[in-house]
C-alpha cells in the first residue's frame, strides 16, 4: 500500500475519495502539521512508497510551469549557531531523496516576494513550499521511500498567495494526471 500526501484539501481537489493501492493523508500546512501527521500515519500503518502531491512557487526563472520530481529538500526559514541561512542547529541542511529533480525549500511562511527569493536561491533551491522538508525527513526517519511532485502555482512573487487560490484547482487536475501515468491508477 501506498500513502498519498497533500498538505491542503485543495491540492486533493481532482483525486477521488479511493484510490486504489493508496491511502490518503491530508496533513495540513506547514512543516510541523506536516511532520506530526505523516509521523502519525507511519506509526499506524505499513506503507511501501509516499507518494506527496502538492504545489510550489517556482524561484527560478528558467523553470517552466508543470509537475516536477524533488530531488531534495532545504529548509529557508533557518539559521544555525553561527547564523548561518539555511542551516538548522540539529537537522541536516539538505535531505536527498531522488537521484533526479529539482532542489526545494521549505519554509514556515508563503514565499511573495522578490527579496526573499534572491535569499533563496543562494540555497541552490529552484521551487519554494511549506511541507516538503519535514516530509521527506520523517520518511528517512522511518525508512520509507518517499516520492514528492509539485505543481507549479506561481512564482513566488507579489501577488503569489492570490494567485495560489485562483490555480490550485488546475495544479490539483495536473498533479490527477501525472499519478495516473506513473502509476496506472
Amino acid at each position: 500500500m501506498k500513502l498519498l500526501v497533500a498538505a491542503h484539501a485543495s491540492e486533493f481537489v481532482a483525486f477521488e475519495a479511493e484510490i486504489p493501492g493508496f491511502d490518503r493523508l491530508l496533513t495540513g500546512v506547514g512543516k510541523i502539521p506536516a511532520a506530526y501527521a505523516l509521523t502519525r500515519a507511519l506509526c499506524e500503518g505499513e506503507y511501501d512508497e509516499i507518494v506527496v502531491v502538492g504545489t510550489a512557487g517556482a524561484i527560478d526563472p528558467a523553470l517552466e510551469g508543470g509537475i516536477y520530481d524533488i530531488a531534495a529538500a532545504v529548509q529557508h526559514d533557518v539559521k544555525g549557531l553561527d547564523g548561518t541561512f539555511g542551516e538548522h542547529v540539529w537537522l541536516p541542511s539538505r535531505v536527498d531523496i531522488a537521484s533526479e529533480g529539482v532542489v526545494i525549500a521549505t519554509g514556515d511562511h508563503f514565499v511573495d516576494d522578490a527579496e526573499a527569493v534572491a535569499l533563496i536561491r543562494d540555497l541552490d533551491a529552484r521551487m519554494v513550499d511549506m511541507e516538503s522538508y519535514a516530509l521527506a525527513w520523517v520518511a528517512q526517519q522511518f525508512g520509507v521511500p518517499i516520492r514528492i511532485l509539485r505543481a507549479v502555482s506561481d512564482r513566488a512573487q507579489g501577488g503569489a498567495t492570490e494567485l495560489w487560490d485562483d490555480v490550485v484547482e488546475r495544479c490539483s487536475h495536473e498533479l490527477r494526471a501525472k499519478l495516473r501515468e506513473l502509476y496506472g491508477v
